[in-house]
């Protein structure tokens, strides 16, 4: 406990233990002891008997005249570290030198690890000591260990492991939620609030303004996304970029080459659209790459790979093409769409580009563009003029019927082309919100075959069971329900858990709402077997099961 104190020529126990067996007469020893150890204040000798008489033990007394003097020491090294002595650090690195071989008492602990804190460069040898010590390492200030994080790579990452897991395990949480709402869904914290989350905030204060702990975390990310092509590695690399904004740490953000672009994309998401200001703002960032800096279009197209991102920029998209179709315009003589189609295209291209370690921008498919989302086009005619017709007098309606088939090029890039489906997703989830149940029938059975089966992805599937709450009435038919469970749900949920979940979800909330007969053969065909019935409890929730307890 009192380790250290000989080095300072300090007295300790094994010192009075020795003096005690060695003397003749104890108590003139111990008087001897205690003048010569306790507080060299000439004044106060006078003074202690009173204690004595109050019943106050010296010890007591001792200690609170220590305590306040550890508080006031630590003040004092504070104010020295943040004044504007030039010497100021030579001063705190004398007394760590005098105070460090007491670091292991509790008492003194403190302000050897003010000391420390306020250094900005510790003793190399010091350092050493303090990671070789875990329980050290454990208690110093998070300003010490960035400085033993950057030289042991190993460590920083067996520390930030941890907030990595947490932070995928909170995303995946809130896409399975049993809260169904078109209103409150996973996009629908600002960025803001976002950045406020636990990860994000402590990944924030351990990197403080070490670049090169900085570049660490983007490395872990990257290689991160490329193992498990989880992309919301590419939204918490672009949420520690704009904490880092929010809290003006120039010295990293002025030399992350995505720093303006990624600035200028966070409020295009915060207002969920890319107006034509900033996109042509964003257009500029991505022109700007120069030769020999290629590798900055990798960081770039995580940040646009950012489900956040990806989302404000189709609904932008969206938003473009009923401009146009009001208009009466191409896709093709849009720039701006050309520009948002780009950024998707980038967004979308993240992995492989990242993978290969080619950084050219994908070439954006122009079929998309001549042939897609003409066909696309074509779809909402469909339905608006099928919308008209209905509308008009019985004896000026023709024999039109509302069609049941799609485009063979809007089915055909579906499958093919990810920009392609992704925009096709969007616009299944526009009709849904439009709660067009029409369209909705005839757009969801070509939904079983898209590219990289997105439609079954849990971020689409989220917003899907989400924006059918809408439809909630519907679910009171045979045939609407046909169309979502046998058409499209049921067609892969054996073999795609995340699916079979999704489900479950959309059940939960609606039960009250669909056929009794229909329901009936619904729990039988989504009862999960036995043994996976606590994993699925603790995954969706128990209620998920109420189903089941009300039909048995």
């Amino acid at each position: 406990m009192f380790a250290g104190l000989p080095e300072l020529g300090i007295s300790n126990g094994e010192d009075l233990k020795e003096t005690l067996t060695n003397c003749t007469e104890p108590l003139k020893a111990i008087d001897q002891f205690q003048m010569e150890n306790g507080i060299l204040l000439p004044t106060l000798q006078s003074a202690l008997p009173f204690l004595d008489l109050h019943g106050t033990p010296r010890l007591e007394f001792h200690q609170s005249v220590f305590d306040e003097l550890r508080e006031k020491l630590m003040e004092r090294v504070a104010i020295i570290a943040e004044g504007k002595e030039e010497d100021r650090y030579g001063k705190l690195e004398e007394l760590l030198e005098k105070s460090f071989p007491l670091v292991k008492m509790p008492s003194i602990q403190p302000v050897v690890m003010q000391v420390l804190k306020h250094l900005p460069k510790v003793p190399e040898k010091k350092l050493k000591m303090v990671m070789a010590d875990k329980e050290l390492y454990k208690v110093c200030a998070v300003e010490v260990k960035r400085q033993i994080w950057q030289d042991n790579q190993a460590l920083f990452g067996d520390e930030v492991s941890p907030l990595l897991k947490q932070y995928i395990v909170e995303k995946e949480a809130a896409l399975f939620s049993s809260d169904l709402s078109i209103l409150h869904n996973f996009f629908s914290p600002s960025p803001k609030t976002r950045r406020q989350g636990e990860v994000v905030l402590k990944l924030t204060q351990m990197i403080g303004k070490n670049v090169k702990l900085y570049d660490m975390v983007l490395q872990f990310l990257r290689t991160l996304f490329l193992r498990t092509r989880n992309v919301h590695y590419c939204t918490l690399r672009a949420e520690l970029l704009m904490s880092l904004h929010d809290l003006d740490i120039s010295e990293i953000c002025s030399v992350d080459p995505c720093h303006k672009f990624t600035w200028c994309l966070d409020a295009c998401i915060r207002e969920k659209f890319v107006d034509g200001k900033r996109a042509r703002e964003l257009q500029g960032f991505l022109d700007g790459v120069k030769k020999g800096q290629e590798q900055v279009l990798g960081d770039l197209s995580m940040i646009l790979c950012d489900p956040f991102a990806c989302n404000t920029l189709v609904l932008s998209i969206m938003r473009n093409l009923q401009e146009l179709l009001s208009q009466e315009a191409l896709p093709r003589d849009s720039s701006d769409l050309m520009l948002l189609l780009r950024m998707l295209s980038l967004g979308q291209g993240a992995w492989d580009m990242i993978d290969s370690q080619v950084f050219k921008e994908p070439r954006l498919d122009l079929e998309v563009v001549t042939r897609f989302l003409p066909a696309m086009m074509s779809v909402v005619v469909d339905d608006h003029t099928f919308t008209v017709e209905q509308k008009l007098p019985s004896e000026e309606k023709s024999s039109l019927t509302y069609p049941t088939t799609l485009p063979d090029a809007f089915n055909r890039y579906l499958q093919e082309n990810r920009v392609a489906c992704e925009m096709g997703l969007y616009y299944v989830l526009h009709i849904a919100k439009l709660r067009n149940k029409n369209a909705l029938q005839r757009l969801l059975p070509a939904l079983v075959e898209t590219y990289n089966d997105m439609a079954f992805g849990d971020i689409f599937l989220h917003l899907l069971t989400g924006h059918l709450t809408l439809l909630s009435d519907e679910f009171g038919s045979e045939d609407f329900c046909s169309v979502v469970f046998d058409g499209f749900l049921l067609t892969s949920f054996s073999s795609k858990e995340n699916v079979h979940r999704h489900a479950l979800r959309m059940l939960l909330h609606l039960q009250h709402k669909v056929l009794p007969s229909y329901m009936e053969t619904l729990t039988k065909t989504l009862e999960p077997p036995k043994q996976s019935v606590l994993w699925l409890c603790e995954a969706v929730g128990r209620s998920c099961f109420s189903p089941w307890l009300l039909l048995s």
